[in-house]
């Protein structure tokens, strides 16, 4: 039965679990067989589809031979593992992996992404902290509605990070105020980031650490990007772009970035690929099509999803509840668990090479 279980294709992978090395349990008890399957990304929605499969593909052996008449019960878990890293600031030992959105230019979607994709791995059943390391224009106390918060500091040096819908979340707009404190005013734009970074307890003493820290990047390839490259060891960069042709040339931009310092790079979002007239429910990619599946065919990466052109994703945003958390069994917010679910995918599948990502390469 553990044979017939580890032939199934995982949907967020598309590789079946044997090639994924997944933990498959099998179990006979009082003419009930128990079965199990660990997968290395969070997947709590996936328990009744990973459950009809299951009972589908073993139906065969259920119905002759030594296992005639069975009960059959099966149960989906996860286990995220840790990016495995050389020395790391002490706070960041309470992340298991850090996982960059960025852009190469302003004015896509990154930021909702990276909340949304926050908020659906969340959902999924992972532990989630959130950074803002828009150092420029952080938005994130807007997004989660949590402006004029601000965190408190424990032993004189380390933030505590703000909860928000679930999330443990950080961000420069919570430091600062109409009259910039004088503390903030000046400072380099990468020493903002790596304080925020190293300063902030993602987890205390007494919690486990965090599955994921997703940070929001400013858009484009420039410090501060390097900055997080060379400060930590990202699990992965999920890079957000639109149909548009220059939103695709400025998306190679990040993707050659991140190759250039050894982060894998997860996949493409393609964000306002399609729009449907409100009127008619015509639909219609305004801005092109297919540009999202080139750029990860031509750099050997993959289109984690496509989401559409939609007020409702604006609106709920920019209302500081996100679309996620607004809709949680809408179909947009269905796609961002799915980019999650597919995200996080890669991220498993990247330890699996050996267990250990590539250095970073310094200069």
């Amino acid at each position: 039965m553990a044979e017939v279980i580890g032939a199934l294709q995982d949907p967020a992978t598309d590789l079946p679990l044997d090639a994924l090395d997944a933990d498959i349990e099998v179990g006979i008890e009082d003419g009930t067989v128990y079965t199990s399957v660990i997968l290395g990304y969070p997947c709590d929605s996936q328990q009744d589809d990973w459950a009809r499969r299951v009972r589908a593909a073993c139906a065969p052996l259920l119905a002759d031979g030594p296992l005639a008449g069975a009960e059959l019960k099966f149960d989906l878990f996860f286990d995220v593992p840790r990016t495995e890293s050389g020395d790391v600031p002490e706070s960041l030992r309470a992340v298991k992996n850090i996982i960059a959105v960025a852009s190469g230019k302003g004015g896509v979607g990154k930021s909702t992404t990276a909340v949304n994709l926050a908020l659906a791995l969340a959902a999924e059943g992972a532990s989630v902290g959130l950074l803002d390391a828009d150092i420029y224009g952080p938005s994130l106390p807007t997004m989660l509605g949590t402006e004029g918060v601000r965190p408190q500091v424990k032993g004189g040096k380390f933030f505590v990070p703000v909860a928000a819908q679930g999330l443990k979340t950080m961000s420069l707009g919570y430091l600062l105020t109409e009259d910039t404190p004088a503390v903030w005013r000046g400072p380099m734009a990468s020493g903002a980031l790596n304080q925020m970074l190293t300063q902030t307890l993602w987890a205390e003493d007494d919690e486990e650490a965090l599955d994921y820290l997703v940070v929001d990047m400013p858009p484009g390839t420039g410090d501060i990007q390097l900055t997080l490259a060379q400060k930590v060891t990202l699990a992965g960069a999920v890079i957000v772009t639109t149909p548009q042709d220059l939103a695709l040339v400025d998306a190679i931009k990040g993707v050659e970035m991140f190759r250039k310092v050894s982060v894998p790079v997860l996949g493409i979002v393609e964000n306002m690929a399609l729009h449907t007239c409100s009127a008619c429910g015509h639909q219609e990619p305004i801005f092109g099509a297919g540009g999202g599946e080139k750029i990860a065919a031509d750099y050997d990466t993959r289109l984690l999803g496509r989401l559409p052109l939609a007020m409702s994703i604006r609106q709920q945003t920019d209302s500081g509840e996100p679309t996620v958390a607004a809709e949680p069994a809408g179909e947009v917010a269905g796609l961002y668990r799915e980019i999650a679910r597919k995200a996080a995918a890669q991220v498993w599948m990247a330890q699996g090479d050996g267990g250990v990502l590539p250095e970073i390469e310094q200069g």
